[in-house]
Parts: C-alpha cells; structure tokens; sequence
C-alpha cells in the first residue's frame, strides 16, 4: 500500500529505490518478492482496476478520494480481481479493511468494504480472466 501511495505521489521514484524500500521496510526477505509481485500487479493492471474501483465506488470519483483509501482498494482489488485463488475474496476484504483502520480516517474501514463488497460481487457475476500472482509466475 505505501508503495502505491508513493507511485501517486511521486511516479517518477526508480525501481531501484522501490527495491531498497521494499528491503529496509520488510524484515523476512522471503516476503520481498511477493511485495514486488503484489505492486508490479497493481501497476500493471491500474487502468483496470482503476475503472472498477470507479464504477463501483458510486459518487466518488477516483481522485477525489482519500490517498490512503484509493491505495488499499486498489491492493484489495488487484487480490479480488486477479489472484482469487491466491488469496480469497474474504481474506483481501479483511486485509483491506485492516489496512483502511490502521492508516485511514474513521470512515475508511466502511468506505473500503463497501467498494471491495461490490467489486467482489460484480466479479462474481463476471469474473475476469485471471493473472496469477504466484512466486512461480513471471514478472508482471
């Protein structure tokens, strides 16, 4: 989430420094190339995301959004939507909220659910090829 926080922020920061990051943040560096996964993920498949997370978040558009809520759904979406079997649609909710609680405003928990909710259901009705996110998968 920090890492898509800060490509919002600030787009132009290297590869190189978003290594750096991920390394000095993590302290299992066993977790490093999921994070990576997790982030070229999102990157890669932002434009997508991005018109779901709108469509589902009636009367908010994207920018104007809270920084810190935009990211957490746009983590949360990229699970829901392309690695369902990796990580369950409840467990990304869960995850997603938690992140909205610890790092949001008071209404960022709901906020999160509520448009992860109906990205859920919508993929439900008409999911969307899937991309795995696996350690064994190549670079996304």
């Amino acid at each position: 989430m920090q890492l898509l926080f800060q490509l919002d922020t600030n787009p132009g920061v290297s590869r190189k420094v978003i290594e750096a990051f991920v390394r000095s943040r993590l302290h299992d560096a066993t977790l490093v190339p999921f994070c990576l996964q997790l982030y070229d993920g999102a990157v890669s498949h932002l434009a997508e995301i991005d018109a779901k997370l709108t469509a589902a978040a009636e009367n908010w558009r994207l920018v104007r959004m809270a920084a810190v809520d935009r990211n957490v759904l746009r983590l949360g979406a990229l699970e829901i939507l392309y690695s369902p079997d990796e990580t369950p649609a409840p467990v990304a909710l869960d995850e997603a909220i938690e992140l909205a609680r610890r790092y949001g405003s008071k209404d960022s928990p709901a906020f999160v659910n509520g448009v992860l909710d109906k990205i859920n259901q919508v993929r439900k009705t008409a999911p969307v090829p899937e991309t795995s996110l696996s350690p064994t998968t190549p670079a996304l």
